[in-house]
């Protein structure tokens, strides 16, 4: 796993229960501002296997970003059960529910 991989992880699991954080947010906290690509990737293939809060990562926009009609579903009705209001449009007000927390003092040590 790379050391890009490893921090994206850690991040992700430090989201707290009703807040979000975005792709890009992620990637450039991981080391790698343009590469919110690649945290879709990381959450598609390892959130099972690392137990990751998938459902809390959003777009750019606060947007569920998600195509899959059953997993966008999914994603606004545990966000909802986080106490994340997320409108009828599938969308989280940042301003509200990012997360900016502790990871800007941890960064240098995830």
């Amino acid at each position: 796993m790379t050391p890009f991989t490893e921090k994206a992880i850690e991040i992700i699991r430090n989201i707290p229960e009703g807040s979000v954080m975005t792709y890009g947010q992620i990637a450039a906290l991981a080391g790698s501002p343009r590469a919110a690509r690649q945290i879709v990737r990381i959450l598609h293939s390892m959130s099972k296997k690392h137990r990751l809060p998938w459902h809390r990562i959003v777009n750019a926009k606060g947007e569920v970003a998600i195509k899959d009609d059953e997993l966008h579903h999914e994603q606004i009705m545990s966000l909802r059960d986080e106490g994340v209001k997320v409108d009828h449009n599938g969308k989280v007000d940042l301003e509200k529910y990012q997360w900016r927390g502790s990871l800007h003092t941890r960064e240098t040590t995830l």
